[in-house]
């Protein structure tokens, strides 16, 4: 069971010394814990991108192929619209 604000991760030597060597005098952080921490923000925002990437990559196709509809200025009736026409 994971503690709500711990985290236990064993790590190698040699992880140690580089988790180390990106925090302390001379870099961003000041711990470890807030470099590890920018590691997981950062990867959640890459993920986040990956799928805005994805949505837009899906939307193009989605022109290419037909299924497109013209802005009325009503984006709700649109969406609607489009959704009938997706199927």
């Amino acid at each position: 069971m994971m503690n709500d604000e711990f985290l236990n991760i064993p790590l190698t030597d040699e992880m140690k010394k580089f988790l180390q060597s990106q925090s302390g005098e001379g870099t961003f952080y000041s711990t470890p814990r807030e470099y590890v921490t920018d590691l997981i923000r950062h990867d959640r925002d890459r993920l986040s991108a990956s799928d805005l990437r994805m949505s837009i990559i899906e939307g193009y196709q989605d022109a290419i192929n037909g299924k497109s509809i013209e802005f009325s200025g009503d984006l709700k009736a649109d969406l609607a619209k489009f959704r009938r026409i997706k199927k």
